[in-house]
C-alpha cells in the first residue's frame, strides 16, 4: 500500500474518530441532564408525574436506538419536522441512553438511608439544598461506576448513526473499504480506534471512585 492510500486511510478515519467523538460528547451531556430530570420525576411525590416519567424509561429503554433514529430521521420529515444527521444522533442516542441513566440515578439516589431522609425533613431542608448538599454527594459513588459503563456502551452504539448517513468512524471505515478494499486491515483498525477511545473512559472512571473512596476513608464523609 503505497503512501497516498496511507494518508487517505488516516485522513478518512481520523474525520471519523472526530465526529464519533463529537456526537459521544453532546450525546452524553444531553443524556445526563435528562437521566437525573425523569430520575427526579420517578421520585415525585405525585403518581401521575410517576407514571409519565415510567412510561419514558419503558418506551426507549424498550425501543431499538436505531429504530428511534429511523424514526426521527426518516419519518419526522413526513410530519413537516426535518432534523440534521448530527442533530438526530444526538437527540436519539441521548434519549435512549437517558432512559437507561435514569433508573441508575434514581437506585443511587433512593440508597441514601432513610433515617438522613427523614432528618432532612424534620429539619425543614429546602429540597434541592438537601439534593445537593446531603443526598447527591452521598449517592454519586454509587450511580458513577454504572454512568460511566453507560458512557462506554454510548460510545460504541455512535457506530449505528453511519445507517442516517453521518461520517461517524464507521461510516469512514467502510468508504475507505469500497474506495480501496482491504476490509481485514480496516476493520481492525476501527476496532482499534474504538478500544483507544473507550479504554481511556474506563480508567478515568475508575481513577475518579478511588479517589472518592479515599476521600470517605480519610473522614470526608457526607451526611447532616
Amino acid at each position: 500500500m503505497d503512501s497516498e492510500n496511507l494518508a487517505f486511510i488516516a485522513h478518512q478515519l481520523a474525520k471519523g474518530v472526530g465526529v464519533t467523538v463529537q456526537i459521544t460528547f453532546l450525546a452524553a451531556l444531553l443524556a445526563l441532564a435528562l437521566a437525573f430530570i425523569v430520575a427526579l420525576l420517578r421520585l415525585s411525590p405525585w403518581r401521575p408525574v410517576r407514571i409519565a416519567a415510567l412510561g419514558y424509561i419503558e418506551f426507549f429503554r424498550g425501543t431499538s436506538a436505531l429504530v428511534q433514529l429511523f424514526y426521527l430521521f426518516f419519518i419526522l420529515p413526513l410530519l413537516g419536522i426535518s432534523l440534521a444527521p448530527m442533530t438526530t444522533a444526538v437527540i436519539g442516542l441521548g434519549l435512549n441512553f437517558s432512559s437507561f441513566g435514569a433508573e441508575i440515578v434514581r437506585s443511587a439516589l433512593i440508597n441514601v438511608s432513610q433515617g438522613q431522609r427523614d432528618a432532612l425533613y424534620a429539619l425543614d431542608f429546602p429540597p434541592f439544598a438537601a439534593l445537593r448538599r446531603i443526598i447527591l454527594p452521598q449517592a454519586l459513588p454509587f450511580m458513577l461506576p454504572p454512568l460511566g459503563n453507560l458512557l462506554v456502551e454510548l460510545l460504541k452504539s455512535t457506530s449505528l448513526v453511519s445507517m442516517i448517513t453521518l461520517s461517524d468512524l464507521t461510516f469512514s471505515g467502510a468508504t475507505v473499504i469500497t474506495t480501496l478494499g482491504h476490509q481485514t486491515l480496516i476493520w481492525s483498525v476501527v476496532l482499534g480506534c474504538y478500544f483507544l477511545l473507550s479504554w481511556p473512559l474506563a480508567l478515568l472512571v475508575r481513577r475518579y471512585e478511588r479517589h472518592l473512596a479515599r476521600h470517605r476513608r480519610t473522614g470526608g464523609q457526607y451526611g447532616i
